[in-house]
């Protein structure tokens, strides 16, 4: 019969083999992940080349006045004021609908080579070019779409408006508003 195992050795690695698997280990790594590094050295090169390394660094190594300076540009009421308009916008931003958008972007854009196209031969015109030119179904067509985002324009939107007043302000603006 087998005699049970009442004592285990350890192998013990010797500080030059681990030394040795450390470095297989890392250059494994530095392989495997070759493209990932070329990129970000180039980066920092270019990094370096702009003046971003310098700045950083001298950031950090003052670290605390700049800290100190930004914590008093903070603590201004131009600032907040700025806060509060930028979490206005962005919630603004939030309900547009951005499929309604795109074509009116992309008739903007449309225009915009339009008008980059033409020759700017400073030509003027005239009542009759005015008139003549609305029997043009794509200055028509531009019109209407004009007029239709004058009439939204002018449409009531107060029961959607948002406001960052203070609830004891809002009720006095609220009935000042409908004096039109």
């Amino acid at each position: 019969m087998a005699k049970a195992i009442k004592q285990i050795k350890r192998i013990e690695i010797s500080e030059e083999e681990k030394r040795k698997q450390d470095l297989q280990e890392i250059e494994d790594s530095l392989l495997k992940n070759k493209d990932a590094l070329l990129d970000t050295l180039d980066l920092l090169k270019h990094m370096h080349d702009r003046g971003v390394i310098p700045l950083l660094s001298g950031l950090f190594a003052e670290g605390d006045k700049v800290l100190q300076i930004l914590i008093k540009k903070a603590d201004s009421k131009e600032t907040a004021n700025t806060l509060k308009n930028l979490l206005l916008m962005v919630g603004v931003l939030g309900t547009i609908n951005v499929k309604q958008l795109e074509p009116i972007l992309l008739k903007l854009n449309a225009g915009i080579a339009r008008v980059s196209e033409s020759k700017n031969d400073d030509d003027t015109i005239g009542y009759f070019d005015i008139v003549r030119s609305l029997k043009d179904p794509e200055i028509n067509r531009s019109i209407a779409l004009f007029f239709e985002f004058l009439k939204g324009m002018g449409s009531e939107t107060g029961h959607l408006e948002r406001t960052t007043q203070l609830p004891e302000h809002q009720a006095h603006h609220a009935t000042a508003d409908h004096h039109f």
